[in-house]
């Protein structure tokens, strides 16, 4: 199902009461956050808010904030379809003679809508301000969170061409507002936009850049998908492939760049690759805590074009799950065959939010050699984004890897510590703040699959190796929680498959080793394989933010070691004494002023229930 532009999606959400209004006056600045946070981990109404203080647009929030809203938005049933679908695409017949290739004609009428289509005009360009008339602030752009260095645009897709071959590219990158007619750029040192900018700059010339807001669903969600380089595949055409139909695009009014014909905004300047960079953030990112101030492109914006009415379509990112957990499940489920292509064994992979995306990759192989799961793991390394991941757990087919409990227990029955674990390094996302390095650190492979004969040496496993049915294993917590008393410990908690949780207030270099190392001792530990040492804002109550932390918190080849018979995970904070000479980023938390405001007047926004 194709939708004509955002509004066209807002209007069938309301109709299936997946959207509600506030007509009340709220503000840009928290506010917005703190209701959108708490309907969005609720599983609650994307929210057009009418009236925002300051602007005279209004602003749509949480519009793929359910699996549900995301797979309606991308065309199909649920989200698996989308697998089936690209399956269904790149699964061409070449033997048969003719009746093989014309078996292929429904498949390529399918590729066929990948091209953009040119439109002499669209209603993106209905409103034109140029020059002097180009004032950012009268948008309703969000300040997300306390610490946030100022407005951001969140929901930007951001298009450039490459100077030297034309190839266009698409992506989301978050905009600081630095003045009514500049914004930050945050492209990261592996984006494609710093590929052009860098080329622009070989050449002594400014790099054209326009930046849309709105069009349809289909497009938000292509500008974050990691496409693979391959020519004439870019996110218009990925776009025109969920849709069924080729994508509207038109000329911009200032700058020589096809943009979205039904966008709600565009804006349309330059980057100068001679000029200065400027200071961005801090922000509260996709990961839960804040990225911290450093130097990036400033964006020139010449023109501001936009339909009559205009909606604002924006996004909050934070503490998962939020809604870019969605967005990452669809492209799981989008790039599940081409992954199958490289690797046939892979049945199923899953990045679960607890990892946020690249911390943390779950997959399920079907096994049939020794070494098999350590292949599948480096392979996944070798693949576009999945470059990043921090931590690759694989199982044996039958493991569902989207039931976080069952692979966990998965772990501690069949991957051995040491035995089973295996560190390396590789690139790692920028936006991780415990790497040894900047973009660049450990990576932590478990190989959690039945054990053949050639892998372990043993009797016992070689009978498993052969069939049998691995020995389900129970480890009992101790009766009194007992863990040995050291310094720091705030909390702790045992769990029944094997892992004991610890909250760690830590004041000095070594606390959270010597915690490992006198836990390993204590006979209370026997049972356990792992141990998971988060930092003093742990909830050990709660499995996700303990795994949440620990992913956020180490470099698998500094954090995570053998102690004895377990495996200690060391998610403290990193000291300076102990090497680690960048600043430590706080998690993000809303102010309790803002809390208290949201308390009193949900009643009054008319929004369903109050979840906290």
């Amino acid at each position: 199902m194709a939708f004509p532009d955002i509004q066209s999606f807002m209007r069938l959400l309301e109709e299936r009461g997946e959207l509600v209004r506030v007509s009340v006056p709220v503000s840009r600045e928290l506010e917005i956050t703190e209701i959108a946070d708490r309907l969005v981990k609720s599983g609650g109404p994307a929210v057009l808010f009418e009236h925002v203080r300051g602007s005279p647009f209004p602003l749509v929030i949480g519009l793929m904030g359910t699996r549900e809203r995301t797979a309606l938005a991308l065309g199909v049933k649920d989200l698996d379809d989308l697998a089936a679908k690209v399956r269904h695409l790149v699964d061409l017949k070449g033997g048969g003679g003719v009746g093989g290739l014309l078996s292929n004609v429904g498949k390529l009428r399918d590729a066929m809508h990948l091209p953009p289509r040119r439109v002499r005009a669209g209603p993106a360009q209905e409103v034109v301000w140029r020059g002097d008339e180009v004032d950012l602030g009268k948008l309703p752009i969000l300040k997300c969170w306390p610490l946030d260095g100022g407005p951001f645009v969140t929901l930007p897709l951001v298009i450039t061409r490459d100077p030297e071959t034309g190839e266009r590219n698409m992506g989301m990158y978050r905009m600081q507002i630095m003045g009514k007619n500049v914004t930050g750029m945050h492209w990261q040192r592996h984006k494609t936009g710093t590929r052009h900018l860098e080329k622009a700059k070989r050449l002594g010339q400014h790099l054209e850049v326009a930046v849309a807001i709105g069009g349809d669903p289909a497009l938000i969600y292509a500008a974050t998908a990691p496409l693979p380089p391959i020519p004439g595949l870019d996110e218009f055409a990925l776009a025109g492939y969920l849709r069924g139909e080729r994508y509207p695009v038109t000329k911009g009014v200032t700058v020589d760049l096809d943009v979205p014909a039904n966008a709600e905004f565009v804006l349309e300047g330059y980057v100068d690759p001679a000029e200065d960079w400027a200071v961005e953030g801090p922000f509260g990112d996709h990961t839960g805590f804040y990225t911290l101030p450093d130097l990036y492109p400033r964006f020139h914006v010449t023109a501001v074009t936009m339909r009559r009415n205009p909606v604002y379509p924006a996004t909050i990112v934070g503490r998962p799950p939020m809604e870019d957990a969605y967005l990452i499940e669809a492209s799981e489920r989008l790039f599940l065959p081409a992954a199958q292509l490289i690797l046939p064994e892979v049945v199923d992979y899953h990045m679960p939010p607890a990892g946020v995306a690249h911390n943390l990759v779950l997959v399920s192989i079907k096994k049939t050699y020794p070494g098999q799961a350590y292949k599948v793991a480096n392979g996944l390394f070798g693949l576009g984004q999945m470059m990043f991941a921090k931590v690759i757990v694989v199982v044996d087919e039958g493991v569902p890897v989207n039931d976080f409990g069952a692979v966990w227990r998965e772990v501690t029955a069949r991957a051995e510590p040491g035995r089973d674990t295996l560190v390396t390094r590789g690139p790692i996302d920028v936006l991780d703040h415990s790497s040894r390095g900047w973009g660049y650190g450990g990576k932590l492979i478990i190989d959690a699959t039945r054990k053949l004969p050639e892998e372990v040496g043993s009797a016992a496993s070689s009978r498993e190796g052969q069939g049998q049915e691995r020995e389900e294993k129970t480890f009992a917590p101790h009766p009194a929680g007992h863990l040995p008393p050291f310094e720091g410990v705030l909390a702790q908690r045992q769990t029944p498959d094997g892992y004991w949780y610890v909250a760690l207030r830590k004041t000095r270099p070594g606390q959270a080793q010597a915690l490992a190392e006198a836990f390993a001792a204590d006979p209370a530990a026997r049972g356990v394989r792992h141990l998971l040492i988060g930092d003093e804002q742990t909830d050990v109550q709660n499995v996700q933010d303990v795994w949440w932390t620990i992913l956020n918190n180490i470099d698998p080849e500094r954090d995570v070691r053998r102690v004895g018979h377990l495996l200690a995970w060391d998610g403290a904070r990193k000291l300076p004494e102990e090497g680690f000479v960048r600043e430590w980023p706080p998690k993000i938390e809303m102010t309790p002023e803002v809390v208290r405001r949201v308390d009193a007047l949900w009643h009054i926004y008319g929004l369903p229930g109050n979840p906290r």
